[in-house]
């Protein structure tokens, strides 16, 4: 399960946010589900554990006395699932909780600021119309798609408080370090894979298909995504819009993969495909990730060992996700003219945001350090 994770920022109420950053520099709040294993060195952080599926009232005792200055509300959080079906379980009832909480005890609420994604658009089914537009009319998800009564719930309870507004973030696949597991993590399992392959002095075979390793994709880093949430709520012209996330770029698996490989040691051959085509609509994977890893473990251990990083970083590793970020046979990319006629510019390579991925692992302690891989 994906720990929750929101911040709660609390500006002053004489201040005024001068700057896309303005409202950052009185208190940041910030919770998970569980304790984070790194302490903050900001001094405007304080953070609070909390689960957003307990009880309302559990929740309002808990942040009443600490947020009652807040007045951004940033609400990041996701259960994962392999199942797509099972999402809404969880994950409507997460934003409610949150929602309701926020409202009642934060009178100084200006803006609330809800992250969604791709699924969206319903990305994760099939093939979708793209480049994906923030105007484009919901498909029909016979009530599976969560995003829809979260959304929904924002908007409702937004238009009877009337004292606040909203923004709606949707990125695509979102690359970033993360001190503990979570439900998609890209470049940490590709990392492990390719890790892996170096070990065992294999090459390190794209999993996905012919289709898709000759297709171009885009994804979200992590900070680029803060920044645009961030500077949409600040600004008064952004309320109560939407906004599709990327990076600015777009890549195609082929070079990235060769490129990433490169990075760390690796040399990845033109790939046979002896049974993933992906000329259907459906996934088709040239390795099952899963399977794959099933006893991969001791391998990492071994890695681990020779040159450091912690073991458990391979129980983070996310096998299903790859199946699908890889196995598709229909793009998914999102167009972010919206936001950048709104005026944000923010551009990132997404190559050099795997790569400081993957260095912002190492640092933690939780992938090898590259240097000693190298040597």
């Amino acid at each position: 399960m994906t720990d929750t994770q929101f911040a709660l920022d609390s500006l002053c109420p004489s201040q005024g946010p001068q700057d896309a950053y303005e409202f950052f520099r009185s208190k940041i709040i910030v919770t998970s589900r569980k304790p984070l294993p790194n302490g903050w060195t900001d001094p405007r952080v304080e953070f609070i554990a909390i689960d957003f599926l307990d009880p309302v009232e559990k929740i309002i005792a808990k942040i009443r006395d600490i947020c009652a200055d807040v007045t951004h509300a940033f609400f990041t959080s996701y259960v994962h699932n392999d199942d797509f079906s099972v999402l809404r379980e969880m994950n409507v009832p997460l934003f409610r909780n949150f929602l309701d909480a926020v409202d009642a005890v934060c009178p100084l609420l200006q803006r609330v600021c809800l992250q969604t994604g791709g699924k969206y658009y319903g990305v994760h089914l099939g093939p979708v119309k793209v480049p994906l537009e923030e105007w484009f009319p919901r498909y029909d998800d016979k009530g599976y798609n969560f995003y829809y009564p979260q959304e929904d719930y924002l908007k409702e309870v937004q238009s009877r408080r009337k004292s606040w507004s909203y923004n709606i973030i949707r990125p695509n696949a979102i690359n970033g370090y993360a001190p503990h597991a979570n439900g998609m993590s890209e470049v940490l399992t590709i990392a492990i894979y390719m890790l892996i392959c170096r070990e065992l002095n294999q090459p390190a075979a794209f999993p996905g298909n012919k289709y898709f390793w000759n297709s171009i994709d885009d994804n979200s880093y992590a900070p680029s995504l803060a920044d645009l949430s961030v500077w949409v709520a600040s600004h008064d012209h952004c309320k109560n819009e939407a906004f599709n996330h990327a990076n600015g770029d777009v890549f195609v698996w082929k070079y990235i993969w060769q490129d990433f490989a490169a990075y760390l040691g690796l040399e990845v051959p033109e790939p046979k495909f002896e049974k993933a085509g992906g000329q259907a609509t459906t996934l088709a994977n040239e390795i099952n990730m899963v399977e794959w890893a099933r006893d991969k473990r001791s391998i990492w251990e071994q890695i681990v060992s020779k040159y450091g990083g912690k073991i458990e970083a391979f129980d983070w590793a996310t096998w299903g996700f790859m199946n699908w970020a890889t196995g598709k046979s229909w793009l998914t990319i999102s167009s972010i003219n919206k936001a950048r006629k709104f005026g944000w510019q923010r551009n990132d390579k997404t190559l050099d945001t795997w790569v400081e991925t993957y260095r912002s692992f190492e640092n933690a302690g939780v992938l090898p350090p590259r240097r000693a891989l190298t040597q």
